[in-house]
């Protein structure tokens, strides 16, 4: 059986790997990696729209890994529309891209699964082998981690060096064109972010857990101590 501080840290290293898993699967199934400003540019053009004017040409944009919506302003009111990523967009996006990003991220779940049971193991029993231990724990963080990171990075790059959000804001405008004024990253992709931090957290806590505490003996085993054992 593990002793008491082995035991809290590695109750905490559980409880810190599901609440990363939950933060994946919840950034996942939320739709607001990205709101922005859009503007109407052909309405803009069209009627010569000063500065005072530009207000009844902007609406707004925001959207997910799977869905979105934005509410188009061309001049004649509010246009609301809603749309999916799968199956709808899979000409007009970088699809091999916006797939990996998902892949990444469904991996990165399933390692923090698996570092919620091997800390929930190590709480109960010592392990006999290294890698069911805190070496296998901050194993399965790390490679989490990383495909966080990669996630990320890929959305960060499809966002800004494949105008993700420029390609969705124009999805079946035939007639009118789409510019973005400004864009901004939210809270689902600031959940997985977070994720990564919590993954981090728990390599620490594994570090933690390899420290020894000293030994302190009670006043009974001091007492017991007799003459014989002064000599040896």
């Amino acid at each position: 059986m593990p002793g008491c501080f082995k035991k809290t840290i590695f109750s905490l290293a559980s409880v810190v790997s599901f609440a990363s898993f939950l933060l994946i699967a919840v950034a996942m199934g939320t739709q607001k990696w990205m709101t922005g400003k859009i503007l109407c540019q052909t309405g803009v053009d069209l009627v010569n729209a000063s500065d005072p004017e530009l207000v009844k040409f902007i609406g707004d944009i925001y959207y997910g890994l799977f869905q979105g919506g934005k509410v188009r302003q061309c001049g004649l009111g509010k246009r609301t529309f809603t749309f999916s990523i799968f199956p709808h967009m899979v000409k007009k996006l970088n699809t091999s891209l916006h797939a990996v990003i998902i892949l990444f991220l469904i991996l990165a779940i399933a390692f923090t699964f698996i570092s919620f049971g091997f800390c929930v193991y190590n709480a109960i029993k010592v392990p006999y082998r290294s890698i069911k231990g805190p070496a296998g724990i901050c194993l399965w963080n790390f490679i989490a981690g990383l495909l966080i990171v990669f996630a990320v990075s890929s959305f960060i790059a499809a966002v800004q060096l494949h105008h993700l959000t420029e390609r969705i804001a124009n999805f079946r405008e035939n007639v009118f064109h789409i510019v973005i004024l400004e864009e901004h990253f939210e809270y689902s992709f600031w959940l997985c972010v977070a994720s990564g931090g919590t993954l981090a957290f728990n390599m620490l806590l594994m570090a933690a857990s390899n420290i020894r505490l000293p030994k302190f003996k009670t006043k009974t085993e001091e007492a017991n101590v007799t003459a014989e054992d002064i000599m040896y």
